[in-house]
């Protein structure tokens, strides 16, 4: 009687123990919803000298959007873009303004030289 209930102990703990076959029902597929958005923003910031913003929206198939930000040389930049999955991305740069570059300067440029000696001494090896 004891060895029949070990035996039978035995054989529940290896049928528990053993790996499921690996087969999973397939699990249906869905295919996504076009998901729709609108967004935009923009930065001016004339103490930093910063302006720029971006605006974008989607029927869920086609993208359109445009950027736009001012140069360093007083030109404004803006690309208006679409994109979608069969034709891809179109942009059209627009750029405002006559570029303005300051007069050059008769002053040398500020060369660095090389510091002479080290402002402290050379550690000296320690050995424990």
């Amino acid at each position: 009687m004891k060895f029949s209930v070990m035996a039978l102990l035995i054989v529940a703990a290896a049928a528990t123990a053993m790996p499921d076959s690996g087969y999973h029902k397939p699990q249906p597929t869905y295919k996504a919803q076009p998901m729709p958005y609108d967004f935009a923003y923009g930065v001016n910031d004339p103490y930093q000298g910063i302006d720029f913003g971006r605006s974008e929206k989607s029927d869920g198939h086609q993208v359109q959007g445009s950027y736009s930000v001012q140069l360093p040389d007083g030109r404004k930049q803006t690309v208006n873009y679409r994109a979608d999955h069969g034709s891809g991305f179109h942009a059209d740069v627009i750029y405002e303004g006559k570029a303005q570059y300051p007069p050059k300067s008769d002053h040398p440029p500020f060369v660095v030289q090389p510091s002479k000696g080290g402002g402290y001494p050379a550690p000296q090896p320690s050995y424990h």
